[in-house]
Parts: structure tokens; C-alpha cells; sequence
């Protein structure tokens, strides 16, 4: 029985692995559920009410997850098998041992649509910039190979001295090959180095290395605390100690990185460090965090704390990304304005220049 069990979930995912949820859908369904959850549903019925507005080939993966469920399958196992993300996976596992079901649900999808929509805004926010970008290298190379060699003879045999636009294009055309062999070069660099240094490295190591990058170093910095924060919120709030909510967390073998995080830190527990110490030795933290954790500690509120912060940090966040994100753009312009004014005043200056000649 328990083979074919198995036989069945592994041809449902498959199956269900060509049909893929979207970040979108998958936030947006969790969502939902919780809301039910909140209402009281008991979580087979909260799919059951959700399948019935949703397409034909979504009602049948549902139908399935279904049978799952009570053919005693975990809902995060039942997740997995429908290729939902790791970090959603990770709040509904987290979410069956704390108990707090319908919030960590909603948590997690909040954050899961913030993300989503950060990387929308992103693509929409490059979309005109690289269409622009791609339309100025053209009349570029026309300018630079048609129209500027022409003037160039032309100044060269009534003895003129080339304007301050045609040097820029030329000094343009002259560094812009070696620019981009440079980038290339470091862009070699880093895959050698992802492959033969990275790689090899361990899971908090990695996350060491990543938090050190600018800009989007913090960002994955807050994101990693909040994370870590909310999590242990709930589960101290379920009433489980933080030796314990560390096990579970070491336990949670789908996300290598808090696995190894909560048997590190536990192993240290262990030896009579304090919490807020061992928080403060990693990298990856927000420096508040061990205060947050000490304080929260004093008070007998810890987990309200940590709740408290991980919101900071979802805030906090929001404001860095928005910030980066209106710095790419203008910079973008300003750097394509400046180039198609040159080609423009590359190509009327010397008319004007003639003309006085003349």
C-alpha cells in the first residue's frame, strides 16, 4: 500500500511539475487559505471551496493533493509535491508545529507577493531603459561608422580641430569594447569561482559571503532576520521552547541554510553561550537582532519582540528596494541622454562650424 502510495505521488508530481504555480498563484492560494482557516474551515475544506473557483486542470491537482492529505501526507509535503516555492514550503512546515496555521499562512504570502511585485516592478522599471538602450547602440554604430568618419576627413583636410561631442563618441567607441571585456572577464571570474570556491563552501558560509555584496547584500540581510525572527515568533508562541523551535528548525532538511542554522546555534546552547551572543557572531543577522533578543528575554516577551522586529525588517526592506529601485532608472536616462545629445551636436556643430567657413 504505502509503495503505491509513494508510485502515485511521484506520477502526480511529475504531471504536476508541467502544469507549474506561478509565485503569484501560489502566494495568492495560500492567501486564501488562510482566511478560510481563520473562519474556522478545516484545511481539507478550505481547499475544496478554493478549487471550485479555479481552472479545470488546477481542480484535478487539488482533487489529488486531497487524496493526500488523508492518505496522511503533510500539507507542506502536499506543497512540494505541486512545486510551490522553499520559503512557502518552510512557513507551513514551521506553521504545523506551532499550531498558528492561519497567520503564518498569510505571513508567508504577504512576503511571498512583497518579493513578486518588487520583481515586477524591476523588469517593468528596465523594460524601457534597455528598449532605449538598444535603439541608441543602433544609431550609434550609424553615426559612428557613416556619418563621423566624413565629417572627420572633412575637418582633417580644412585643417579643423574635431568638437568636444565627436571626442566623447570616439572616446565612447574606443572604451566601451574594453569595458565589456572586462565585465566578461569578471563575469568568468565569478563563475570560477561560484563553481570551484563557492560552492564548496557551507550553507552559512555562502550566506556570509552574500550579505557582504552592496545594496543587495542588506536587503538579503533583512530578509534572512526576518525570516529567522517570524519563524521563532510563532513557534515560542506555540509554547515550544527555543531548544526546541532550533530542532525543528535543524529538522527542516528543504532549506539547507536554517537547518544548519538551527543545529549551530543549538550546539552552542549547549556549550553556555548565550543567544544573543551566538545571533551576534553571524554575519547574515541584522545588528539589532541580538538586542532584540535580549531585551525580549528581560521582559518575558520574547516572541512578541521578535514578531514586532520581523515586521521592522519587512518594512525596512521595502524601503531599501524602492529606494535601489529609483536609483536605476534615472541613472539609465541620464546615461542614454547623454550619449544621444553628443551623436546630435557630434553631427550639427560641424554643420554650423562649415557654415561660418563658408
Amino acid at each position: 500500500m504505502d509503495i503505491l502510495k509513494s508510485q502515485n505521488t511521484i506520477v502526480w508530481s511529475i504531471i504536476m511539475k508541467r502544469h507549474s504555480w506561478s509565485v503569484n498563484e501560489q502566494a495568492i492560494f495560500l492567501k486564501r487559505i488562510g482566511e478560510l482557516l481563520a473562519r474556522g474551515y478545516p484545511i481539507a475544506e478550505a481547499i475544496e471551496s478554493l478549487s471550485l473557483h479555479l481552472p479545470r486542470n488546477r481542480k484535478e491537482e487539488l482533487h489529488h493533493c486531497l487524496v493526500d492529505l488523508k492518505n496522511g501526507i503533510s500539507f507542506h509535503d502536499v506543497l512540494n509535491i505541486l512545486g510551490f516555492h522553499k520559503d512557502l514550503i518552510g512557513y507551513v512546515y514551521f506553521a504545523e508545529q506551532h499550531g498558528s496555521f492561519a497567520e503564518a499562512l498569510m505571513e508567508g504570502s504577504s512576503l511571498a507577493l512583497v518579493k513578486e511585485n518588487d520583481r515586477k516592478k524591476l523588469l517593468k522599471l528596465l523594460q524601457y531603459p534597455i528598449l532605449l538602450i538598444f535603439i541608441t547602440g543602433f544609431l550609434f554604430v550609424f553615426v559612428q561608422k557613416s556619418l563621423l568618419p566624413k565629417f572627420t576627413s572633412l575637418f582633417e583636410s580644412m585643417s579643423l580641430e574635431a568638437n568636444f561631442f565627436m571626442k566623447v563618441l570616439y572616446s565612447f567607441d574606443e572604451y566601451f569594447p574594453k569595458f565589456l571585456s572586462i565585465f566578461l572577464l569578471l563575469l568568468a571570474v565569478g563563475a570560477i569561482y561560484y563553481i570551484f570556491v563557492f560552492r564548496k563552501n557551507s550553507v552559512l558560509q555562502q550566506r556570509s559571503l552574500l550579505v557582504r555584496m552592496p545594496i543587495a547584500g542588506g536587503i538579503l540581510k533583512l530578509l534572512f532576520t526576518h525570516y529567522f525572527s517570524v519563524q521563532l515568533s510563532f513557534l515560542l508562541s506555540g509554547g515550544i521552547s527555543v531548544f526546541e523551535a532550533l530542532l525543528l528548525f535543524e529538522k527542516n532538511h528543504r532549506q539547507p541554510f536554517y537547518s544548519q542554522l538551527g543545529m549551530e546555534i543549538k550546539q552552542k546552547l549547549l556549550t553556555g553561550e548565550k543567544l544573543e551572543s551566538i545571533l551576534a557572531s553571524f554575519p547574515f543577522f541584522e545588528k539589532e537582532f541580538p538586542m532584540i533578543i535580549k531585551h525580549g528575554q528581560e521582559n518575558g516577551r520574547l516572541e512578541q519582540e521578535l514578531l514586532f522586529f520581523s515586521q521592522h525588517c519587512v518594512v525596512n526592506m521595502e524601503e531599501r528596494i524602492e529606494k535601489s529601485l529609483k536609483m536605476i532608472q534615472p541613472v539609465l536616462y541620464l546615461f542614454i541622454g547623454f550619449l544621444v545629445v553628443s551623436m546630435y551636436l557630434a553631427i550639427l556643430l560641424p554643420m554650423f562650424q562649415l557654415m561660418e567657413g563658408i
